[in-house]
C-alpha cells in the first residue's frame, strides 16, 4: 500500500464520524428551532396583559346577585346570577355611600340589558367565557373606553 492511500477501515470510519456529527448538529438545530420558534409563539398567543389592579364591583342584590327575566314576557325563564366586574380605579371616586355612583349605575344596566337580550341556548355552560366577554365588550362601549378589566361570574341558576 502507498502511503497516500488510506485503508478501506478509516474511509469507512471516517464517514461514519462525519454522519454521526452531522445528525448531531441537526438535532440541535430542530431542538433550538422547536425551543425558540415554536414555544414562544404558543406564549405570545396568550395575551398577557399587564394593569394596575382593579376594583372590584358586585352587580345587583349584596345577597343574591341579579335575578333576570329571560326567554321574553311569557317564557317563565329566570336567570339569577351574581357578577363580579374588575373595573379601572377611579382615582377621583367619591367614597362608598348608600348610593351607586354613576359608573356602577351604568355598568349594572348594561349588564342586565345584555343578559336580557341572550336567548336560552346562549346560556350554555359551554357559552359562559363567551357571555362573560359579551357583557365586558358592551360595558366597555357604553364608557366609551376599556373601564373593565373582567367579568367574573361566581353564582349562576337558571330556572
Amino acid at each position: 500500500m502507498a502511503e497516500g492511500e488510506k485503508s478501506p477501515k478509516k474511509f469507512s470510519m471516517v464517514i461514519i464520524i462525519v454522519m454521526i456529527v452531522v445528525g448531531l448538529l441537526l438535532a440541535g438545530g430542530i431542538s433550538y428551532f422547536i425551543a425558540t420558534k415554536i414555544v414562544t409563539d404558543k406564549s405570545v398567543d396568550k395575551k398577557v396583559t399587564q394593569h394596575e389592579p382593579g376594583t372590584f364591583l358586585k352587580l345587583g342584590d349584596v345577597k343574591d346577585g341579579l335575578i333576570i327575566n329571560i326567554g321574553g314576557l311569557n317564557s317563565g325563564r329566570y336567570l339569577k346570577i351574581s357578577m363580579i366586574v374588575e373595573i379601572k380605579p377611579d382615582k377621583k371616586a367619591a367614597p362608598a355611600g348608600k348610593m351607586p355612583s354613576p359608573d356602577e349605575i351604568k355598568i349594572q344596566d348594561t349588564a342586565v340589558s345584555v343578559l336580557r337580550l341572550q336567548k336560552i341556548e346562549d346560556f350554555d355552560p359551554v357559552k359562559q367565557e363567551q357571555l362573560k366577554e359579551l357583557v365586558k365588550n358592551e360595558i366597555n362601549k357604553t364608557f366609551g373606553e376599556e373601564k373593565v378589566y373582567e367579568v367574573y361570574i361566581t353564582n349562576f341558576v337558571l330556572q
